[in-house]
């Protein structure tokens, strides 16, 4: 089973540590293209006269306020590196709350889920990268560009084993299509209004339950070999599961329903 994530927008840099091994992270086929990113950005980043500072925000999409983001860019080369399940944060990542399971439950989630990165491509929780600000909708100068389309064409040739959850962001999953017979889920909240069940996406709750619902597998050590038994284990786990009709050879759509924010 693999279990594709977001990255988050805001990062915990690291405060010690080596910096990051291209050739250390999760599928180093992808060392080259990872390169040539990253050599990208840090030479844009490093830029200092004000009309490129002005330009490298513009095409982060970053504030003026912001400009220390620039910075950190600047040093990725040589920037301490940590466990990318330390360096993410924000509402999925809390809920994960990594740091707060066993031994046992941390291995599970290190071999089964993935992050998808504009930077890195994808990498597992476990592999070591330093804080950066690059989201996957930024257009680097030549010959990266795109970087949707650029991973992309890196990734046509990845086809993991076994069922595959899908939990990324519409600009996340653009970079790979998650394979027919693979899930792709939705979190619904569920209230009553007027005495009429009404259902809505609420993005701050639709994350935080995606990151339970991540842990809750990684504490009971999941092992589905099928989206049919993916489900069965979330039910078992006590989330609400309904199946929606999906188009010929598109993943299968699941939505978990919630009642409490």
């Amino acid at each position: 089973m693999l279990i594709l994530l977001p990255p988050s927008e805001g990062k915990t840099p690291a405060t010690d540590g080596a910096p990051v091994d291209l050739a250390r992270l999760w599928l180093p086929e992808l060392s080259t293209a990872r390169k040539r990113v990253l050599s990208r950005l840090v030479a844009m980043c490093k830029r200092s006269s004000a009309r490129s500072v002005a330009d490298s925000l513009q095409v982060l999409g970053l504030s003026e306020g912001q400009r220390g983001e620039l910075a950190r860019n600047a040093e990725l080369l040589e920037a301490p590196a940590a466990p990318a399940v330390e360096v993410y944060t924000g509402v999925l990542y809390e809920a994960l709350d990594a740091g707060t399971l066993d031994e046992a439950a941390r291995a599970w989630l290190f071999a089964s889920a993935a992050v998808f990165s504009g930077l890195w491509g994808v990498v597992q929780l476990g592999d070591r990268i330093p804080a950066y600000r690059c989201s996957v909708g930024v257009t680097l100068p030549a010959p990266v560009g795109g970087l949707t389309a650029y991973w992309k064409k890196a990734l046509k040739g990845f086809d993991p084993d076994g069922p595959v959850l899908d939990l990324r962001s519409g600009a996340y999953a653009a970079m790979w299509a998650a394979p027919a017979g693979s899930a792709a889920l939705r979190v619904l909240h569920e209230r009553t209004v007027g005495g009429v069940p009404k259902r809505s996406v609420v993005s701050h709750f639709n994350k935080a339950t995606k990151g339970r619902l991540v842990r809750a597998l990684a504490v009971e050590g999941a092992a589905p070999e099928s989206v049919d038994e993916l489900v069965t284990a979330l039910r078992d786990l006590k989330f609400t599961v309904e199946e929606q009709p999906a188009a010929a050879g598109r993943p299968r759509q699941l939505d978990i329903v919630v009642a409490d924010l």
